[in-house]
């Protein structure tokens, strides 16, 4: 059931995204994050002013979001966001763990604007060696020294 609050939320992540496309900050994105009714933090698309690929809204969000919490994950968190979530911010929401996303626009709707993810998509379905980006197996053995480190620490933090 959406509520009163839920249509707050949405229009503020909404008003992130017109906030930071009009500061030229980034593309047309905001997103923020809830926990027990507050807002916790905020986002806006800071691709282009920051020089940073990974700085979408909702990565920008959550990065807020844990640190405030003092945690990397985000458990009863909810996360609004102005659009549908790209592949990597859907990675990075799978991540924190939120127990909701509420998003506006769709990923259609962006792609109508020129943010296209479809390719991402049909990357990740390719074998490695089929890629568009040249994946190259090197020094596996060596990394699996470390794997087997990890796999035997104590006092590991499993995530």
């Amino acid at each position: 059931m959406i509520t009163e609050q839920d249509n707050r939320f949405i229009k503020r992540a909404i008003e992130l995204s017109e906030k930071g496309m009009d500061s030229q900050a980034g593309g047309p994105f905001g997103a923020v994050v809830v926990k027990n009714g507050e807002i916790i933090a905020e986002g806006f698309n800071a691709v282009t002013s920051s020089n940073d690929p990974t700085a979408h809204a909702e990565v920008v969000a959550i990065r807020k979001a844990c640190e405030k919490l003092g945690s990397f994950q985000l458990d009863d968190c909810i996360i609004y966001t102005s659009c549908e979530p790209c592949p990597m911010c859907l990675g990075a929401i799978y991540w924190a763990r939120p127990k909701a996303v509420y998003y506006a626009c769709t990923k259609e709707d962006a792609a109508e604007i020129g943010f296209d993810d479809h390719f991402i998509y049909d990357e990740i379905d390719k074998k490695i060696e089929d890629r568009n980006v040249k994946f190259i197996n090197l020094d596996r053995e060596e990394g699996r020294k470390v794997f087997k480190k990890w796999e035997e620490k104590e006092g590991r933090v499993d995530y």
